[in-house]
């Protein structure tokens, strides 16, 4: 690390590479007040900012490795340190200022990722990024009539920046990456050429950045300062899981015609085993977390049964308690829940149905709700489930260690995944048992064993249809979330939006290369088209997961490289290809591993689709023709035959190989 001084300009250094560039016609640090006006309804979130001051600090004092940031009697003292190849920079503020920023140093072609997970754009330049995190919307696309009808009805339409997941860490083609020490609503500018600036409402307590030599050992040390998640279980690469509801016997016709029709099931995930609430919604949970012996009778003996067919039997939890249940009653008896300001149980809108909020800042109620998971779904021998929610913390409660709520709301989703990882890995069943997540913070890199990209539109809309889900697993997965994947189909139907068949079936393609499959028949099941009614699609779900039994043990290999690493499954082409300028904008296609590229179909009626090959032989999966790289193809996409491409020169070679002879494209399609 190197400060230098010269007439009125300071720059700091890191590994000879410019960070901060401070003038006194250009200050980078900043300090402030403001009010905040915030309204919540359902989990959406509005946020209008009152800015009372923004005073810059001109004057800079060096003394060795600290300088002193001053204007007046307003100052902050800034200590730059090495730990572990990272500069960290800690800021002492002299008084209890609540609006900070804080400017770096830019280049007018850098680009940047990450921010946890956005669904809009991979690049994040030119941008500016709200973190907070909350319902995303539906329709996210404020020239969508999907947006338009969702905030007129809902107050629910979201924006391109809204996001279950968000993160004050990102990576730049500068080959850094950059962490604030923050859970605080942040806004991360990056529209500005010459720098970024950060704003953050209360002062870090620091900020950490470092630069590597590749995209890879970047990912690397990022995850090493995140920590890793526990290995994806093995159960989940035999095949796919079957979202189901309807109770026991349902679940099992669903299971055995799929079997008849040659699918290989890994797993039955029956999210309504603690009963069903109709709302006008749709088709919802009963938020009591016990079974349902009217729907799942001897669920813990027909879990056995399924586990000798090794199938493995998945279930749903949040941290919310339906009110006047048992859970809830006796939550409210022992103290567990979040309260209002008037001392009494805080109960939150879901639309129709109100619900108490586990506090998971009391030690007291963790501890208990960690107990319940362990009683009520693993000593059933329930192998994994979906862990919804955590962004619907409201900010006029009051929470049991005492802090201000609004400083609480983006780390509730971490806490909620520390209490699932605590109950998994206290029973030992870290990489046996997984759950996933929406909602995340940092944190998630080590407590949430995988994420799913929650609930996306029935349809192809960009911002919030099929293809939103691939820059969300790739802005995740660069700052250390190595496995994440998405509903098959997709989950909310609403304002005219309905499912199809070739949807679904896009879907179901795509999903083969991701970190594991799993359908979900969404929120208004009768109303969409479901797997279980349709025998094409039936054949289709057969040949898909032959293919992805197949690659079991590439599949086995990147989950291997996750964990000693933190690379995601899913990839970035420039994080192998760094070289190639064209492979930092491409936000719809991706590696799956090292050796697999695949553009999904994400638009509807397509049968012919464009992808660009970077520098390498490249051989199409479904016809086994030979491309070289640094062109762009155009190959046929028949439903069943995505555009996928494999390394000629991978060790994987034979495998590809034997995926391509037994699905070769007939000869009209080619």
């Amino acid at each position: 690390m190197e400060i230098k001084q010269h007439d009125n300009q300071l720059n700091v250094y890191f590994k000879e590479q410019l960070v901060i560039k401070h003038t006194d016609q250009q200050p980078a640090f900043f300090v402030g007040q403001g009010n905040e006006t915030i309204e919540h309804y359902r989990g959406n979130f509005e946020i209008h900012d009152d800015i009372e001051s923004k005073i810059p600090l001109v004057d800079a004092k060096v003394n060795d490795t600290q300088i002193v940031f001053s204007y007046f009697l307003n100052e902050l003292r800034v200590t730059f340190t090495e730990e572990e190849q990272r500069l960290v920079i800690k800021i002492d503020s002299s008084q209890p200022y609540n609006r900070f920023w804080i400017r770096f140093y830019a280049e007018k072609q850098e680009k940047v990722y990450g921010c946890g997970e956005q669904a809009s754009y991979f690049n994040l330049r030119h941008r500016s990024y709200p973190l907070w995190t909350s319902e995303p919307g539906v329709g996210r696309d404020k020239k969508s009539l999907t947006t338009f009808y969702a905030d007129l009805y809902d107050k629910a339409g979201g924006d391109y920046y809204t996001t279950y997941y968000p993160e004050p860490t990102f990576v730049s083609t500068r080959k850094y990456w950059l962490h604030a020490d923050t859970y605080a609503y942040s806004v991360f500018n990056f529209k500005n050429d010459n720098y970024h600036e950060l704003f953050f409402w209360e002062v870090p307590k620091q900020i950490m950045i470092s630069y590597q030599e590749t995209f890879l050992d970047l990912i690397e040390n990022l995850t090493k300062y995140t920590k890793r998640p526990p290995k994806l279980p093995e159960f989940l690469h035999n095949g796919m899981i079957l979202g189901v509801q309807g109770g026991m016997d349902q679940v099992l016709k669903y299971l055995d015609q799929a079997k008849k029709h040659d699918v290989l099931v890994s797993g039955l995930w029956c999210q309504d085993w603690a009963g069903i609430n109709y709302t006008s919604f749709g088709k919802r949970l009963y938020w009591n977390w016990t079974v349902s012996h009217e729907l799942y009778p001897n669920l813990k003996q027909e879990i056995k049964k399924l586990d000798e067919k090794n199938i493995a039997f998945l279930t749903y939890i949040c941290p919310f308690l339906l009110e006047n249940e048992s859970l809830f009653n006796r939550a409210k008896e022992q103290g567990h829940l979040v309260l209002n300001q008037d001392d009494q149980v805080y109960k939150e809108d879901f639309g129709e149905f109100y619900c108490g909020i586990v506090d998971l800042t009391n030690p007291k109620a963790f501890h208990w709700y960690k107990e319940v998971i362990k009683t009520n779904i693993i000593d059933l021998g329930i192998k994994g489930w979906m862990a919804d929610f955590g962004e619907y913390l409201p900010v006029d409660c009051k929470l049991h260690n005492g802090k201000d709520a609004k400083l609480m709301h983006n780390e509730w989703p971490v806490l909620w995944a520390k209490c699932n990882y605590e109950a998994v890995k206290e029973t030992d069943n870290l990489g046996k048992i997984f759950y996933f997540m929406r909602a995340g913070g940092h944190g998630s890199q080590q407590y949430a064993t995988s994420l799913w990209a929650g609930d996306q539109s029935v349809n192809w809309e960009l911002h919030d249809g099929i293809a939103s889900v691939i820059p969300s697993a790739l802005s995740t997965g660069i700052i250390g979330n190595p496995y994440t994947h998405s509903d098959i189909g997709g989950y909310t139907s609403l304002h005219g939006n309905i499912r199809t068949k070739e949807l679904f079936d896009r879907w179901l393609e795509m999903n083969v290369f991701t970190s594991y499959m799993r359908t979900h028949e969404g929120n208004r099941p009768l109303q969409n088209f479901q797997f279980y009614n349709d025998e094409d699609t039936l054949s289709l779900m057969a040949r898909m997961t032959h293919i992805r039994y197949d690659l079991k043990p590439y599949i086995l290999e990147l989950v291997d490289e996750a964990h000693a690493f933190g690379y995601p499954l899913q990839r970035a082409l420039f994080l192998h290809y760094p070289n190639d300028e064209k492979t930092y904008d491409l936000q719809y296609e991706y590696l799956f591993g090292k050796d697999i590229l695949i553009k999904p179909v994400v638009h509807p009626e397509q049968t012919h689709q464009e992808v660009y090959l970077p520098n390498d032989t490249w051989v199409h999966m479904w016809t086994g023709k030979h491309f070289e790289g640094n062109q762009t193809v155009t190959v046929s996409c028949p439903i069943g035959y995505p555009p996928v491409f494999y390394r000629a020169l991978s060790k994987h070679k034979t495998l590809f190989e034997n995926i391509t002879h037994k699905n070769l494209m007939q000869e009209e399609n080619v």
